[in-house]
């Protein structure tokens, strides 16, 4: 079973910026795909930015491609979303997500195994 707990929302102007973190448990995480997706009212979950266990094939959404960059410090079992420009449309609850196979990068939420309790990131204008 692995956890995962975000953290790092807020209420941030439009250009502004923020860092999300997300601290998972267990002792395989880098082992496991991960990645970033987000949920709007009244819009589906969304994918923002995935990458696979070796960090060497990442995708970004075209939304946030230049201003989001995701990361991951295995050592601390912590996986970071650092937002930049921010702008109103991006304001959602950020979820991170899991896969447990992390080989191979999907942007379906279909293909993730394990989910956060989301982060509030609201953006005013």
């Amino acid at each position: 079973q692995v956890q995962l707990v975000e953290s790092g929302g807020g209420l941030v102007q439009a250009g502004g910026s923020l860092r999300l973190s997300c601290a998972a448990s267990g002792r395989t995480f880098s082992q496991y795909a991960m990645g970033w997706f987000r949920q709007a009212p009244g819009k589906e979950r969304e994918f923002v930015a995935v990458f696979n266990s070796n960090g060497g094939w990442i995708n970004y959404a075209d939304s946030v491609k230049g201003r989001f960059t995701i990361s991951r410090d295995n050592a601390k079992n912590t996986l970071y979303l650092q937002m930049n420009s921010l702008k109103p449309e991006d304001t959602a609850v950020y979820y991170c997500a899991a896969r447990t196979d992390g080989r191979i990068v999907y942007t379906s939420i279909d293909e993730y195994d394990y989910w956060g309790q989301g982060t509030q990131v609201t953006v005013s204008s």
